[in-house]
């Protein structure tokens, strides 16, 4: 569902992103884990086509379109911060967004979904400036489901986020999933990503420096591959 190959990026002389090869499958979940510079948000950027890459391809869903319009067709963002209009509902949110993308789903299929996600029936008709970063979190997962998004790209979704509302959010991710999207997540959170994810990377100097199948770690043996990744680059 994703598949990134050689992809390369420099801004003024310095190289972010470093002929990196990623694949992500249909119903996995692999956490993009490094430290901050490391190239995750230029490899989110470029993906999501915010970026213009300067060599390499990249593939959403087995789509050969340029990567902003096959990202428009196949792909939901979930930013660390959502964007909500904050003088409309929950529901009337995700009317709004669907429109923009030429869908009209009923009230009744939107309010179904809120109920999946988990947001409180009584604040899908209230005000989402009245919203916590957790209720944001799920009005996002709705529209992602709303639009039948095969791909769905995570940026730190769990940062600022209650220990509850994280688990919460994680059942969301892992359900998803299990319908067959294909789960990218760029996080610091390695408990959250031993937790929640198949796979996993380290992003370092914009290359792969580790990719593991977490299945076969553990939390504290994650941890420790990462620290010695880190000390050796150091």
């Amino acid at each position: 569902m994703i598949r990134i190959e050689q992809l390369s990026k420099r801004y003024d002389g310095r190289t972010v992103v470093d002929a990196l090869d990623l694949h992500v499958h249909g119903g996995e979940i692999y956490a993009l884990l490094g430290p901050n510079g490391a190239g995750k948000s230029t490899t989110i950027g470029c993906l999501l086509g915010f970026v213009e890459a300067d060599g390499g391809s990249i593939r959403l869903a087995g789509s050969s379109l340029p990567p902003a319009r096959a990202a428009v067709e196949h792909a939901a963002y979930i930013a660390e911060n959502i964007a909500l209009y904050e003088r409309l509902t929950g529901v009337e949110n995700v009317e709004f967004f669907m429109r923009l993308l030429g869908k009209r789903p009923s009230r009744a299929q939107i309010e179904a979904l809120l109920e999946r996600a988990g947001l409180p029936e009584h604040a899908w008709h209230r005000m989402a400036s009245g919203y916590s970063k957790g209720m944001r979190q799920k009005v996002g997962i709705v529209m992602a489901l709303a639009k039948g998004a095969q791909v769905l790209v995570l940026d730190e979704p769990t940062s600022g986020l209650d220990p509850e509302a994280s688990v919460s959010f994680g059942e969301l991710v892992r359900s998803l999933a299990k319908d067959g999207a294909a789960v990218l997540m760029a996080t610091h959170d390695l408990f959250r990503a031993q937790e929640l994810a198949d796979r996993c990377g380290m992003l370092v100097g914009g290359r792969l420096a580790g990719e593991w199948r977490l299945g076969e770690l553990n939390a504290g043996e994650l941890e420790r591959n990462y620290l010695d990744i880190l000390a050796r680059r150091n």
